[in-house]
């Protein structure tokens, strides 16, 4: 039997990209959020299982968990990717506490509770791996997102103190940020991304794709980092290279 990859935010953009990835080489659960259609269209090229899922919600990833442990009785790789943006872009000065705790609680509380439970159930079963997907964001700061700089930064703190945790007991945890990545979370602005990718803003002068992301997951999956417990990988274009 293949082994078992939990991939959360699967329907669209990266995290398809990653479920399309490791489907030749685990069973796939992927989680979607209201875009059903999307979800199915995945299982139908894939075969992979979908379930729904709000991450930020207890009772669904309890949910989650139940049905993967019913299913497929075991999980070898837990992919934390669903996020959001904030629904509309507004100056630190003007941004709500309503924004900030929704993206708090999708974005950093919904993963970090997820990894708790999923790695209890690895530290049971003997062996598992665990990947963040973070952003950019984490270390880069936009005024008019702040919140969302603010819930990845605290998830690639989530990601460290999972590796060093679990290091140790045959446990292995990453991190991906990825940097300016062609999907619909940056549509509104992807053509303002082209001119600056273009006028110098990335050494590799072309915006990422989905698959680039997958590809860092696919080899964390198959074992080729498993002497890096807690590396980042950077998968940006090499936009946090410094230069003057």
């Amino acid at each position: 039997m293949k082994p078992v990859a939990v991939v959360t935010g699967a329907s669209r953009g990266i995290g398809r990209a990653i479920a399309i990835e490791l489907s030749s080489t685990h069973q796939v659960v992927g989680t979607y959020r209201g875009n059903r259609e999307a979800a199915e269209s995945l299982a139908a090229e894939t075969g992979s299982a979908i379930f729904p899922c709000d991450i930020g919600s207890r009772d669904d990833r309890e949910a989650l968990l139940n049905f993967t442990r019913e299913k497929f009785g075991r999980l070898d790789l837990l992919v934390n990717n669903a996020g959001m943006a904030p629904r509309q872009r507004h100056d630190v000065l003007e941004a709500t506490e309503e924004s900030f705790d929704e993206l708090i609680g999708t974005n950093l509380k919904g993963p970090h509770f997820l990894t708790r439970d999923a790695a209890k159930w690895m530290l049971a079963q003997g062996n598992g791996r665990i990947v963040f997907i973070t952003s950019i964001s984490a270390y880069t700061a936009s005024v008019n997102r702040a919140d969302y700089c603010i819930s990845k930064a605290g998830l690639s703190m989530s990601a460290k103190v999972y590796a060093q945790r679990l290091a140790g007991e045959g446990i292995l945890v990453f991190e991906i940020r990825p940097g300016i990545i062609r999907t619909d979370m940056i549509s509104a602005v992807e053509k303002a991304y082209e001119e600056r990718i273009a006028g110098g803003l990335l050494p590799q002068r072309r915006m990422g794709e989905g698959a680039d992301v997958a590809r860092a997951v696919g080899a964390i999956a198959g074992g080729l980092l498993d002497y890096s417990a807690g590396q980042v990988l950077n998968v940006d274009g090499g936009f946090h290279l410094r230069s003057l």
